[in-house]
């Protein structure tokens, strides 16, 4: 398991620093503040139409926040439409968060935000549209073939990336509070984008932490955040620690179908670092991996 000092990167061995400096190829070359201005207001008549109605042929997926529908502008770009629930102060301070964090980055493992709509009581954000569905999926899907390996990494990889510039490069930083694999985007070279900027805090440099009502998702929290709320970037490095033990072992965080003691994720991990050898994590693996994969490759 990651130590709670660990970055995303430092998890799987890299040297975030060395990645993504301003001006490199995988951010802008310097971070805008917050305006409206960096992204394109859409009125709901347009959204509408788009998304054919916003039918039911077009629903990409649905939750707590409200529901997502394929849509594609007139010059041939391919959108995800999210439509929040209207009603309720919750709802528009997600989508207040989400407008204003997302507008602030840009970099290849975020998706990015095209425009927004405010009519009425409507709110909704509009994305570029990620192909592949989520990590989520790909790992607990029904009939949904068995991710290889290197597949695998690339993803933990992409991840990582994303996750280490909204900690290291963004001024002030950002934290994402909610990682988990159905916030990991995957495009059809299974390259990952990180979603979902609607819990989303900044952090300011002269703080060490930001105290807020605790949110996020049952399995995946950091438990110095479920039990205080005090938020750092470590509370996102552990998530991330839970989306690579889903991504080596195939298991959801938290499974109700399995015997009293052994629902937990974490705890497994847990308690196989304590009882295994370092080279025989055998025995923990995603069902169905080829046997090829290399002690190199785990070791990463």
């Amino acid at each position: 398991m990651p130590s709670p000092a660990s970055t995303p990167t430092q998890v799987l061995g890299y040297s975030a620093k060395t990645n993504f400096s301003a001006g490199s190829p995988e951010s802008k070359d310097s971070m805008p503040e917050f305006s409206m201005s960096n992204c394109r207001f859409f009125t709901y008549e347009e959204l509408y139409q788009i998304t054919n109605g916003f039918s039911s042929q077009n629903l990409l997926g649905e939750g707590g926040f409200g529901s997502v529908y394929k849509g594609c502008l007139a010059d041939g770009r391919e959108v995800a439409v999210k439509k929040l629930k209207d009603g309720g102060g919750q709802g528009e301070r997600e989508f207040h968060a989400e407008v204003d964090i997302i507008s602030r980055v840009h970099h290849r493992h975020l998706v990015s935000l095209v425009g927004y709509c405010i009519s009425d009581d409507q709110r909704l954000l509009v994305y570029d549209f990620v192909p592949n569905d989520t990590l989520h999926y790909h790992l607990h899907g029904r009939g949904v073939p068995v991710l290889e390996w290197p597949a695998r990494v690339k993803i933990a990889a992409g991840s990582a990336r994303g996750i280490a510039y909204l900690h290291e490069d963004c001024q002030p930083r950002i934290i994402h509070r909610d990682i988990k694999s159905s916030n990991i985007l995957l495009d059809n070279n299974f390259e990952a984008l990180v979603a979902d900027f609607g819990l989303a805090r900044l952090a300011m440099d002269a703080c060490t932490h930001v105290t807020t009502r605790v949110m996020g998702t049952f399995g995946y929290l950091a438990p110095e955040y479920a039990s205080s709320g005090k938020l750092t970037e470590r509370s996102d490095v552990f998530s991330f620690g839970v989306v690579l033990l889903e991504l080596i072992t195939g298991r959801k965080p938290v499974d109700a179908s399995k015997p009293l003691g052994d629902e937990s994720l974490v705890e497994l991990g847990h308690c196989s670092r304590r009882r295994l050898r370092p080279a025989t994590p055998g025995s923990w693996w995603t069902p169905g991996l080829t046997r090829t994969t290399t002690k190199s490759r785990c070791s990463v």
